[in-house]
């Protein structure tokens, strides 16, 4: 694809996925349609994800701080745990584990602690709220007093609204792309995601594989590439997503970060053209992909990303845990996506799909 003189040269990651400078997408959002159209376009190639590169330094340190507490939470008792599960708004706000369906049974190798980082309390009607708890409902912060997870509402929030003004800024920058892509050319996608209520941060943590054993098995390509979350679409317009952290459980003390267990082990993603592909995110960066309210909103020509999450359960892979955060980036219930669609309407056909 040709780029115009007084556009940005489109660079990708090793991986084959676009990267663009956080500088750049401050200074000229204009400037990188071309990137833009790469990532998220529908050629072939296109994987749906962007990566964006040379963020503010302290971003580090709140990735950090808040995938050690996704571990401390997971790690806590049981019953402590139960006291923040919410199934009054299916899941979606608090801690939520073997709830979600997933190739068809519970999924029990990932806990999930859900809230808006955003809005702690929602000022849309009263009938939008009762009518969509799992977007509505308030936030639920394990208490001050709970032993192992300090500050946990503060470090979420920390994170939480930093990937969220990337996300805004990469909308302005989608924009120009999205714009003539849209069935309604009265949509704007900064907008969308800027004032809507519905933003949504998950919190990870994917438990360590049960059992290691020989390891030219269990790193046998027959393992399924799917085995530690199932392909799937997201339903957002853009989620945003941290590189994971690997944490080694020694039995003493402090779990230890470790790479990753197996280079085979990661996200996969599916090209538009079928090829899958695994996409590494650095440490210091951040990915932004593709849903499928933006599918709808477009007439599916800027399609969803279908990924998943491999394990490889070799002996390396013993005690590991795979910590990340995805912030679901998305408009109000009552946003018509389509003609006949409200995002409220989609919501609950995948809510249905997903929950029991």
């Amino acid at each position: 694809m040709p780029v115009p003189d007084n556009q940005l040269p489109v660079t990708l990651t090793n991986d084959g996925a676009v990267s663009i400078s956080y500088n750049d997408l401050k200074a000229s959002p204009q400037l990188l349609t071309p990137s833009i159209e790469k990532a998220f376009g529908s050629q072939p190639d296109s994987l749906g994800i962007i990566i964006v590169k040379d963020l503010p330094e302290e971003y580090v340190r709140y990735r950090e701080r808040l995938l050690k507490l996704a571990y401390k939470f997971a790690t806590l008792d049981p019953n402590a745990r139960e006291k923040y599960v919410d199934a009054s708004s299916k899941y979606s706000f608090g801690w939520s584990h073997g709830k979600e369906i997933m190739n068809g049974k519970p999924d029990t190798l990932k806990g999930s602690y859900y809230a808006n980082p955003i809005v702690d309390k929602p000022t849309v009607k009263a009938e939008e709220q009762q009518q969509f708890p799992e977007y509505y409902g308030e936030n639920i912060w394990p208490a001050e007093d709970e032993v192992g997870v300090p500050d946990f509402e503060e470090a979420f929030k920390e994170l939480g609204r930093f990937i969220f003004k990337v996300g805004c800024e990469l909308a302005v920058a989608c924009q120009p792309f999205a714009l003539s892509q849209f069935s309604d050319s009265s949509l704007s996608l900064p907008d969308l995601i800027a004032g809507g209520q519905t933003t949504k941060a998950r919190l990870l943590h994917y438990f360590p594989p049960a059992e290691a054993g020989d390891d030219a098995e269990l790193d046998s390509e027959d393992q399924p590439v799917d085995s530690w979350c199932g392909f799937h679409l997201d339903h957002s317009l853009l989620t945003g997503l941290c590189s994971a952290l690997f944490l080694k459980n020694t039995g003493e003390g402090e779990p230890i970060a470790v790479p990753s267990p197996s280079p085979k082990a990661g996200l996969y993603i599916r090209t538009r053209g079928g090829e899958l592909t695994k996409v590494s995110i650095p440490v210091d960066c951040l990915a932004f992909q593709t849903g499928e309210a933006l599918e709808i909103a477009t007439g599916g020509k800027l399609r969803a990303t279908p990924h998943c999450v491999r394990v490889v359960p070799s002996a390396d892979a013993l005690n590991v845990s795979r910590e990340t955060f995805a912030l679901f980036m998305q408009p109000n219930t009552d946003q018509q996506l389509s003609p006949s669609m409200t995002f409220g309407q989609f919501s609950k056909k995948v809510f249905d799909e997903h929950y029991q």
